[in-house]
């Protein structure tokens, strides 16, 4: 974990994360709705129309697309990677990722970072019990590292239930891992866990702006916007949002909201609105590192907006 640290002090000269077999280097490089998201399509190119894909997200430099997915793993998620010459190109072949990051158990959420790091889900037996977070690190040659787990609640952020949707934020004042999970009570809700001088996550601590006491808010997404700004994108189970109390879409919708402080205080959490929301569920939400592309599944299929 202290080397977590230390390539986030650096992280802006860093060239990024390169993912073998798929050998991409990570790194290199308004319409009317709410948040300014066009009408979400689908990713043709990625999309497995016999298996269930989901938990999409764009590596730092936009050139690979991580998912997880249970096509040819005898129904177990398994994280696979596609990669692109550039951010306007389609998408290649997916393939999986190996040993040790793929196993016999669900590996699913997966968040590249800069510096060659994985965040992870697993539900690989563990202490902590359950699906917890896990992190990795590929080398120069290709290989992972043993997964590391997070620690368990109360020291760490993983507590002994299902915990989705790792996100790494690094700030001026600190390093922070958003996160989703029953946690504390009956419903998911959205933590944060503050990356500590020893080089260890902290506890996880709810973030109340963001979790309605009555409903399931889960896999919250974080990107810097600059200026000291930052936004989330998550789903949530809440029936109404808005000044008017306007009807959400049905099942999980997806929601955004806007910080100048973190990592507890944002805006209203807003419903984007039906460009992107569906009576389906519309499941882990993921902004690219500039902003301009949604990513979210849906009925098993990967989806991308753009503003």
């Amino acid at each position: 974990m202290n080397q977590l640290r230390e390539h986030a002090k650096r992280a802006a000269l860093i060239s990024g994360f390169c993912l073998l077999p798929v050998a991409t280097v990570w790194g290199h490089g308004s319409s009317g709705s709410p948040g300014g998201f066009q009408p979400a399509e689908p990713v043709s190119e990625i999309n497995d129309p016999a298996a269930a894909d989901g938990c999409p997200i764009e590596s730092p430099d936009g050139l690979s697309l991580v998912i997880a997915s249970r096509r040819g793993s005898g129904g177990d998620n398994d994280i696979w990677s596609a990669d692109r010459a550039s951010v306007d190109a389609t998408w290649g072949e997916p393939a999986p990722l190996p040993w040790p990051i793929n196993g016999s158990d669900d590996d699913f959420c997966p968040t590249p970072t800069a510096g060659r790091w994985l965040f992870f889900v697993s539900s690989r037996p563990a202490e902590c019990m359950g699906g917890n977070i896990y992190l990795s690190r590929q080398g120069l040659t290709g290989a992972w590292s043993e997964p590391k787990l997070l620690p368990c609640a109360p020291q760490g952020p993983n507590f002994n239930d299902a915990v989705f949707s790792p996100s790494l934020v690094e700030t001026p004042k600190g390093t922070y891992l958003f996160y989703s999970s029953f946690g504390e009570r009956g419903d998911h809700d959205i933590y944060v866990s503050r990356l500590r001088r020893n080089g260890e996550f902290g506890p996880g601590r709810r973030i109340d702006a963001l979790s309605n006491v009555a409903d399931d808010d889960r896999m919250p997404n974080v990107r810097a916007m600059g200026h000291g700004a930052y936004e989330v994108v998550f789903s949530s189970s809440r029936a109404n949002w808005g000044p008017k109390d306007e009807p959400a879409f049905g099942g999980q919708d997806v929601y955004r909201a806007v910080s100048h402080r973190l990592p507890f205080r944002w805006s209203k959490p807003v419903n984007l609105g039906p460009n992107v929301n569906t009576a389906s569920s519309e499941t882990r939400s993921t902004l690219s590192e500039d902003g301009k592309r949604l990513y979210f599944g849906r009925d098993g299929e990967i989806y991308v907006s753009e503003r």
